[in-house]
């Protein structure tokens, strides 16, 4: 019965793997916290010694730096492109509203058109609101790279620590 039970937990813990990175491709999924979940649930549901505080204090710091690099890459590409607060803005609720327009394509599409809309309102040339639009797109895909692995790292840490 325990064999099964444990089957159980890990098919649930894969699950949540998995279904961390379709967070990526569907930012209303909570990657970091389906992690988490898959973290507690081996620890109060087949071991509870195997993950010890070095674990926690890890990954405590690795999803830190997962929320960090998301922001900062996406500010950091639109600003250094030439974009305002309201590019930055946009771009991030783009991503948001782009989840549910046409995915995975909309997560890509919508921000871009986005910042491309509102740079052009607030009277930028075609081509600089162009360049503003490509900063935020490479800004989103570089922070979802970082994601990417640093959720595979964490991961990787969690199968060597139990």
């Amino acid at each position: 019965m325990v064999l099964f039970i444990h089957i159980i937990i890990w098919i649930l813990i894969v699950g949540l793997f998995i279904g961390s990175f379709a967070g990526l491709v569907f930012p209303i999924i909570p990657s970091s916290l389906l992690l988490w979940v898959a973290f507690l649930l081996y620890h109060f549901g087949i071991d509870h010694q195997a993950l010890g505080m070095f674990f926690w204090i890890i990954m405590g710091i690795f999803t830190l730096i997962l929320f960090v690099s998301d922001m900062m890459a996406n500010s950091y590409f639109v600003e250094k492109s030439g974009g305002g607060k309201w590019a930055k803005r946009l771009a991030a609720m783009g991503v948001i509203v782009g989840s549910f327009v046409v995915p995975p394509f909309g997560i890509i599409i919508v921000p871009f058109v986005a910042v491309l809309v509102i740079e052009m309102l607030q009277q930028q040339t075609f081509g600089t609101a162009a360049k503003i639009a490509t900063g935020s797109l490479i800004g989103f895909l570089g922070g979802t790279v970082a994601k990417v692995i640093l959720q595979f790292v964490m991961i990787v840490v969690f199968l060597i620590m139990i």
